[in-house]
């Protein structure tokens, strides 16, 4: 009996450690983080899932995932672009409905019809693809858009809708996609690796019946690595009913979020990347 409870709690270890949700992003994926320090608990919501966002047998982002409102509150990841077919494919989190689901992305279908999840039981751990059906002047939000990243796997991996929030529509497709496709091509020249960390400002709307909250704010910061000894940081900002986008140094933005958030002191990277 004791040799049982003994396996049964070294198997748990094994799945805490190599699982998706994990207990710590810092010891579990700390590769897309700035010197692999992820943001301060001023952003950690009441009730957080930490998700190394695994797609086939591979890492390829960091999630800080809001259970309550079912929204992402940021995503991290390595700023790595290149030319490629955007997927179409929505996937969800089959761990956030506990440790003994497959740890890597899957599409709804197959937790339907293969793992024998009840669509309720999948609504209650996270926002489902019926949550963003028949919207008005909001559209799915990407975090971590597709176009940041190089190769088809991690691509198709930030199409998890732990990864999306509900964005006004001309904003997505106006202002914050210029700032994903021009803005950061511009401002990332000359950097050897770029760190981001992009993240929404629960607000006071919801879709779904009030399933999955709709965001205030959108905002999106980047700490570069220029050479050994010099790097550079930014921080942009949009209110999520209007089509513009505030460019703001890391400083400015990290103070904007303190008082958004009203958590403490918001740090989003670690210090040795420039406030000013």
């Amino acid at each position: 009996m004791l040799l049982l409870l003994l396996l049964q709690v070294l198997t748990s270890c094994l799945w805490l450690g190599h699982g998706e949700v994990v207990t710590s992003l810092q010891s579990s994926c700390p590769q897309f983080f700035f010197q692999k320090t992820p943001p301060n608990s001023a952003l950690t919501p009441q009730n957080p899932a930490w998700i190394c966002q695994r797609y086939g047998n591979k890492y390829y982002f960091a999630t800080l995932y809001d259970r309550n409102q079912r929204i992402p509150v940021y995503s991290a990841y390595l700023y790595q672009p290149g030319p490629g077919k955007r997927p179409n494919t929505w996937l969800v989190e089959p761990q956030l409905m506990g440790p003994n689901y497959p740890k890597t992305m899957e599409k709804e279908w197959t937790l339907l019809n293969h793992f024998k999840v009840s669509l309720e039981q999948l609504s209650k751990s996270q926002a489902v693809l019926q949550d963003y059906k028949n919207l008005t002047g909001l559209n799915r939000g990407h975090l971590n858009p597709s176009g940041h990243h190089g190769n088809s796997s991690s691509r198709r991996a930030t199409f998890t809708l732990t990864n999306i929030v509900p964005q006004d529509v001309k904003l997505n497709g106006g202002a914050w996609n210029n700032y994903e496709q021009q803005t950061m091509m511009r401002m990332t020249k000359g950097c050897k690796t770029t760190y981001v960390v992009v993240g929404a400002v629960p607000g006071n709307k919801y879709i779904a019946n009030r399933r999955v909250n709709v965001p205030s704010y959108i905002w999106s910061s980047a700490c570069c690595e220029v050479d050994a000894n010099n790097r550079k940081a930014w921080g942009v900002i949009a209110e999520n009913n209007r089509n513009e986008v505030q460019l703001l140094t890391l400083g400015e933005l990290e103070d904007s979020l303190t008082v958004l958030y009203g958590r403490g002191s918001v740090s989003l990277f670690h210090g040795a990347c420039p406030r000013e």
